[in-house]
C-alpha cells in the first residue's frame, strides 16, 4: 500500500467529515493492552552520589492515576496510522523502499519518528504521550529502582542495549524479554527503543518542578526522550537517566508508547502488539 495516495482521508479525519474510517471508535484504531499506574507516590531522580546533574534531587513526587501502552508502538500499528490519514512514513531503516514491503517487522517497534510524529499518532488513538514523571513511575516503581527489573547489573536476559546495527536483528518484538519488566508490568522501558514523552526538556528542572504532577517547562528548544535503545550503555539505560533531543529528530533508535488519564472513559484492553 502506497500512503500517499490516501493523502485526502486526512483532510477528512482532521475536519472532522464524513469517512469511513472517522466513524470508526477510536478503540478499533488502537486495541492495545495498557497498564493501570495508581495514585501516589515515587521517588524520582537521582541522589548527589549516583547519576547526572540533570537527574537532581533526588525527591518524591506525586502523580495523579494514569494508564500507559503495556508495550511500545509497533510497526504494525503505526503502519495503520499511516494508512488511514496519509501521515509521512518513516525512513525504512531495514532496506530500500516502503516499510508496508517489509516482511517480519510488524511486531518491532516503530522508530525513525519525530516528537510530533508520536504526539500525533496517540491524537488519533485517543491517547496523549506520558509525562517524563508518569514514564519514570511507570519505569520504576515507588521505590527508586535504578532498573525497571531491580538493582541487579544490566544483562541480555533483562534488556536489548550495547549492540550494533545489524539491520532486522537489532531490534526485538515488543515484550520479548518479560524479565525486564517494570512493576507495574510494563515491557521495554529500558533498552529496545528510546521513547519520546510529552515535557520539554530543562537541565535544571528537577530543582524547580512541582512535588504534584509534574508536567515539564513551559517553552523549551527540546524535548526529553527516556528509556535507552539498543545502541545504548548501562549509564543511559537506568530508569533516572534523562535524554533528549529536537522535536524534529528522527533516529534507527527512538520510538514512543501512549498514555490516557484513568478519567478517559475507559474500554477493554486487548493484550494486542
Amino acid at each position: 500500500m502506497n500512503a500517499q495516495l490516501i493523502v485526502p482521508v486526512t483532510i477528512c479525519i482532521l475536519l472532522g467529515q464524513g469517512s469511513a474510517l472517522a466513524d470508526h471508535p477510536v478503540s478499533e484504531r488502537d486495541p492495545v493492552a495498557m497498564v493501570t499506574v495508581t495514585e501516589g507516590s515515587f521517588i524520582r531522580g537521582s541522589g548527589s552520589d549516583t547519576g547526572r546533574a540533570d537527574e537532581r534531587p533526588r525527591r518524591t513526587i506525586y502523580l495523579s492515576a494514569f494508564m500507559i501502552d503495556k508495550y511500545e508502538v509497533t510497526n504494525a500499528q503505526y503502519l495503520r496510522f499511516i494508512a488511514a490519514t496519509g501521515h509521512k512514513e518513516p525512513f525504512n531503516v531495514y532496506g530500500t523502499g516502503s516499510l508496508f514491503d517489509v516482511k517480519g517487522i510488524g511486531n518491532l517497534p516503530v522508530v525513525q519518528v519525530t516528537w510530533h510524529d508520536a504526539a500525533d499518532y496517540c491524537q488519533w488513538v485517543g491517547k496523549r504521550l506520558p509525562t517524563e514523571a508518569e514514564w519514570e513511575k511507570a519505569a520504576r516503581g515507588a521505590d527508586g529502582r535504578a532498573y525497571p527489573w531491580g538493582t541487579r547489573p544490566p544483562s541480555a536476559h533483562h534488556v536489548n542495549f550495547n549492540r550494533d546495527w545489524v539491520a532486522m536483528g537489532t531490534l526485538l518484538p515488543v515484550g520479548s524479554l518479560p524479565d525486564g519488566v517494570s512493576p507495574y508490568g510494563v515491557h521495554d522501558m529500558s533498552g529496545n527503543a528510546r521513547e519520546w514523552v510529552q515535557d520539554w526538556y530543562a537541565k535544571d528542572y528537577y530543582q524547580v518542578a512541582p512535588d504534584r504532577n509534574p508536567k515539564g517547562p513551559e517553552t523549551g528548544l527540546l524535548k526529553v526522550i527516556r528509556g535507552g535503545s539498543w545502541h545504548s550503555f548501562g549509564p543511559d539505560i537506568r530508569t533516572a537517566a534523562r535524554g533528549k533531543g529536537g522535536f524534529a529528530l528522527k533516529t534507527h533508535g527512538t520510538g514512543f508508547r501512549c498514555a490516557r488519564d484513568v478519567s478517559a472513559a475507559p474500554r477493554p484492553a486487548q493484550d494486542q502488539r
